[in-house]
């Protein structure tokens, strides 16, 4: 099985920072493969907690260069809850890249343990017949302090459900289980990573050399 490691995060970074400089990335240092993946960005402002900043991915495999490429540009610049990330942010940035793996059919929607399983849901909205659907990365309900319940209720309005939230509905809920393996590098990591393996920090349009953290 491939895991989650160093290089991905760096090809994210190496992938952003190309798109600020009209560049190409640097060619990935890891092994090709396909698997589902997400790509998150966190925003660490004044030392504080890390705030989301984009992350989007896939539940379907899909080869991971183009994968990591793609869904880093996607997760950075549109994801719709958040104005695109600019490249004056990037020195504030952490990337975190997940790959997905074993997918299971939960015997209910209680059928889980918070910070072990991510989850999707599908279900029909009892309002308009909608069929919906929502995930959650593993480690998602667990940073929050969620109880399943919780979780699956957050879930249901993810997936756009606004109506009233009942136990029988929760019980309709088909839910799939998964676990993944997880990277997350700091953009001062990925800095020290470029300066030792390729001889200079990495020079960015509308960024100031060294102004990172």
């Amino acid at each position: 099985m491939v895991a989650a490691n160093r290089e991905m995060a760096v090809y994210c970074f190496d992938t952003l920072v190309a798109h600020y400089n009209s560049d190409d990335a640097p060619p990935p240092a890891f092994d090709e493969g396909q698997h589902p993946l997400f790509v998150t960005w966190k925003k660490i402002v004044n030392g504080g907690e890390p705030r989301l900043r984009g992350c989007i991915g896939t539940l379907e495999a899909r080869y991971l260069v183009n994968g990591f490429r793609d869904y880093a540009l996607t997760s950075a610049l549109r994801d719709r809850r958040f104005p695109p990330i600019q490249a004056k942010e990037l020195p504030t940035l952490e990337c975190t890249v997940s790959i997905l793996t074993s997918y299971e059919t939960a015997n209910n929607y209680l059928d889980w343990e918070v910070g072990t399983h991510g989850l999707i849901i599908e279900f029909t909205d009892p309002n308009n017949n909608a069929r919906r659907s929502a995930t959650y990365l593993p480690e998602v309900a667990a940073h929050e302090g969620w109880t399943k319940e919780e979780a699956i209720d957050s879930l249901m309005r993810k997936a756009g459900y606004s109506g009233h939230i009942t136990e029988s509905l929760r019980k309709s809920i088909l839910v799939t289980r998964y676990q993944s393996t997880l990277f997350t590098l700091t953009y001062s990591d990925y800095v020290s990573y470029v300066r030792a393996t390729r001889g200079a920090a990495p020079a960015i349009n509308g960024v100031k050399p060294g102004n990172h953290y």
